[in-house]
C-alpha cells in the first residue's frame, strides 16, 4: 500500500496536465515544472532523510509521510480554486504529496530489505511492482471516473485517492517494523561519499529515474496530443500500458531471479530502453509509437528496483542513509527526465518526440555507469 500511494502520488496529476493547460492556461513548459517540483522536494527529503530517519524511527517517519501524502491529494484540488494564481497552488498541494512520497521512497525499500527472507533481489523487484500495479489502477479508475463522473470532477477524485494514505498511515501505527542496520554499525556519511562504487551507483539511480519518468510522465500528454487520440484511449494506451510492461518486468525477474544475472539482465534492458526511445520519436506510425512506449515500460522495469539490490549487495553496512541517498539519486533522475523532455519539446514547438529523442541520453549513460561498476571490485562495508 506504501508502494501504491507512491503511484498515486506521482501519477495522477499527469493524466490531468492537458486538463491543467487548458482549464488554468498554463505552458507546456510550465507544466514540466510540476514535475520539476514533485521530484525536488522528494530529493530534498531524501537529503535530510539521511540524518533523521534512524533517530526517531521507521515507523514515525512512515506514518507521518503517508499523512503528508494524503494531505496533498486532497490539498491538490482545493488550493488552485482558492489562490489567485491556480498555478501557484498547484505547486502548494505538490509540495505537501512530495514530501509524504519522498519519505516513502527513503522507507519502504529498506524495510522490505530488512525482512527475514531469503532472495532479496527478487523481493525488491516484487515490491517495485506493486509500484506499477498501483500506477495502472490510478490510470484505470480515473479514466472510469472521467468517463462516469466527467473530467471537470477531477477534485473530487483528488480527495478519494487521499483514502489509501490517511489508511495505511493508520495500518502503520501497528504493522511490525525490522531495521535494516544498526545505527552502530552502519557506514558513517563520510564513508559513502569517499567510495568510488557510491558514485557508481548514484550514477546508475539518476539515469534508472531519468530513463523511466522521462517517458512515464509525458506519456499521457504524448498519446492524447501527439497521436490525436481522445483523453481516455491516450491513458490507456500511453501511461498504462507503459506501467503493465514495467509491472510485468519486474514480476518476472522476481520469478526468474535465480536464473538471471542481475547486472546483465540490466544491460539488456538498458538497450532495449534505447530502442524504445528511438521507436517513440522517430515512428511516422501512430501505433508504432505507442510500441516504443510499452518497449520502454518493459525495459526499464528492473532498472530502479535492480540498482537497489546491487547497492545492498556491494554495500552491506550502508544503512538507511545509503539508501536514502540512492533515493535522493533517483528522485534527481525522476526530475530530469521529464524536465529535459518536457523543455526540448518546448524548444521545437511543443513536439515530444524531439523531447524523447533528447532522453535516449540517460539509458546510455547508464549503460557505461554498468561497465563501471563491472570494472569496480571495491564494497563499501565489506562482506
Amino acid at each position: 500500500m506504501g508502494y501504491i500511494t507512491q503511484a498515486i502520488v506521482n501519477n495522477f496529476a499527469p493524466l490531468l496536465f492537458v486538463t491543467f493547460q487548458k482549464s488554468f492556461d498554463i505552458s507546456l513548459e510550465k507544466i514540466g515544472y510540476l514535475v520539476t517540483v514533485n521530484f525536488c522536494i522528494q530529493l530534498f527529503v531524501d537529503f535530510i532523510a539521511a540524518k533523521f530517519v534512524d533517530k526517531i524511527g521507521y515507523r514515525i517517519s512512515i506514518v507521518a509521510a503517508h499523512l503528508f501524502a494524503g494531505t496533498g491529494l486532497i490539498l491538490m484540488g482545493v488550493l488552485p480554486f482558492a489562490f489567485a494564481d491556480p498555478y501557484m497552488g498547484l505547486i502548494c498541494a505538490i509540495v505537501f504529496y512530495s514530501i509524504g512520497g519522498g519519505l516513502i521512497e527513503v522507507l519502504i525499500s529498506p524495510i522490505v530489505e530488512a525482512c527475514p527472507t531469503d532472495k532479496k533481489s527478487a523481493a525488491m523487484s516484487l515490491l517495485h511492482s506493486f509500484y506499477c500495479w498501483g500506477h495502472v489502477a490510478v490510470i484505470l479508475l480515473t479514466t472510469l471516473f472521467f468517463v462516469t463522473a466527467g473530467i471537470e470532477n477531477w477534485r473530487i477524485l483528488s480527495a478519494l485517492w487521499a483514502v489509501i494514505p490517511l489508511a495505511n498511515a493508520v495500518y502503520f501505527c501497528f504493522v511490525p517494523i525490522n531495521t535494516l542496520v544498526d545505527c552502530e554499525k552502519s557506514a558513517p556519511i563520510k564513508e559513502l561519499f569517499k567510495s568510488k562504487l557510491f558514485w557508481i551507483l548514484i550514477l546508475l539511480m539518476i539515469c534508472s529515474g531519468a530513463s523511466e519518468q522521462g517517458m512515464s510522465q509525458w506519456s499521457s500528454a504524448f498519446a492524447e496530443t501527439g497521436l490525436e487520440v481522445s483523453k481516455t484511449l491516450g491513458d490507456l494506451l500511453g501511461p498504462c500500458m507503459f506501467a503493465v510492461m514495467m509491472g510485468v518486468s519486474r514480476v518476472f525477474y522476481a520469478a526468474f531471479s535465480g536464473r538471471l544475472k542481475l547486472m546483465k539482465f540490466i544491460s539488456v534492458s538498458c538497450v532495449f530502453c534505447v530502442i524504445g526511445y528511438l521507436v517513440s520519436a522517430l515512428s511516422p506510425v501512430p501505433a508504432l509509437a505507442l510500441v516504443g512506449c510499452g518497449i520502454c515500460g518493459l525495459s526499464v522495469g528492473i532498472l530502479w528496483p535492480g540498482v537497489f539490490s546491487l547497492a545492498a549487495e556491494r554495500a552491506p553496512t550502508g544503512g538507511t542513509a545509503m539508501f536514502a541517498f540512492l533515493a535522493l539519486a533517483g528522485d534527481l533522475g525522476c526530475s530530469s527526465g521529464p524536465t529535459l523532455v518536457g523543455i526540448v519539446s518546448s524548444a521545437f514547438n511543443d513536439n515530444l518526440r524531439a523531447g524523447f529523442l533528447a532522453a535516449i541520453a540517460f539509458p546510455v549513460a547508464l549503460i557505461i555507469g554498468i561497465v563501471m561498476l563491472k570494472r569496480t571490485k571495491s564494497s563499501i562495508g565489506g562482506a
